[in-house]
């Protein structure tokens, strides 16, 4: 049996290293949201020769388009983010960009979202992760009989879910990186994930509760970890594995959805044994003492 209970302060010293760093970039720079939430186009295009980003710049404001972003992706390879702009706007850009760029012009991708679509959609978002933290709460607590093991598998995803925030906070900050509705799914999957691996230590606990009482439950923690440890680690592995080859060989439209999920799923590992199981014991000795 490994004593994992006896390095609790090892675990809040791990989590704050990401931690702080984290919500210092969440509190001062914040997310950098697509256009998906606040509205707007995005367009990649390839063009035969490489033109000036002040060309561009020119072109937009010659067409009425306001170009927020503007990004040289390859040799010829142009992104732009614009705001609301009319189609009839967005066509002339393109055809003047087509005289700039040599006679020919590949849209790879056009997106357009309304400013009132993007607000609703981040909207729904935070009900839906509110709606899904509560369920959470109310079924551990109803399944094991017990609102500590509730509290414990929501702190634990919490922790996770503040993680993810403020990797893409810092991922949005030095690289570039923007949250959109692809974020969003991966966001609520960890979630789920998240409390996966926690209710299966948590049942392995009340197992063994049930069969012993007086063996404080620091003791039965252990055990059930120690357990538990190999086959948590085996499952996880196999998706990160398969999330790194993802992100690496998965071409731009998924790369940063799956860094997104290998970050959840790497810490909704690390969360079950390490954050829930020490907040599980830290509300039973305070229980006991109260």
């Amino acid at each position: 049996m490994i004593r994992f209970s006896k390095y609790i302060w090892l675990y809040i010293l791990l989590s704050s290293l990401v931690l702080v760093p984290g919500v210092y970039s969440l509190i001062r720079w914040g997310l950098r949201p697509s256009i998906d939430f606040t509205g707007g186009t995005f367009m990649e295009v390839r063009l035969e020769k490489p033109v000036a980003k002040d060309g561009i710049q020119s072109l937009g404001q010659k067409n009425a388009v306001d170009l927020i972003e503007i990004n040289q992706t390859g040799k010829s390879d142009y992104s732009f983010r614009m705001k609301t702009t009319s189609e009839s706007a967005v066509d002339a850009f393109e055809k003047d960009l087509k005289k700039e760029g040599g006679e020919k012009i590949d849209v790879l991708r056009k997106d357009a979202v309304g400013p009132v679509i993007g607000k609703e959609l981040l909207g729904k978002a935070f009900i839906a992760s509110l709606l899904v933290m509560c369920a959470i709460l109310l079924y551990v607590a109803y399944a094991f009989k017990n609102i500590t093991f509730g509290v414990s598998a929501v702190v634990a995803l919490l922790h996770d879910m503040l993680i993810m925030f403020a990797s893409f906070s810092l991922l949005g900050h030095f690289v570039g990186v923007e949250v959109d509705t692809l974020f969003v799914t991966a966001f609520l999957t960890t979630m789920s994930f998240s409390v996966h691996d926690t209710i299966v230590i948590f049942d392995r606990i009340r197992e063994y509760r049930k069969k012993d009482t007086r063996t404080l439950l620091s003791n039965t923690s252990d055990v059930a970890l120690t357990e538990t440890m190999g086959r948590s680690l085996v499952n996880s592995f196999t998706i990160m594995f398969m999330l790194l080859s993802l992100a690496l060989m998965g071409g731009t439209t998924v790369r940063w959805f799956a860094v997104a999920l290998l970050i959840g799923t790497i810490t909704g590992t690390y969360s079950s044994p390490f954050v829930a199981t020490p907040i599980l014991l830290l509300l039973d000795k305070w229980k006991r003492k109260k």
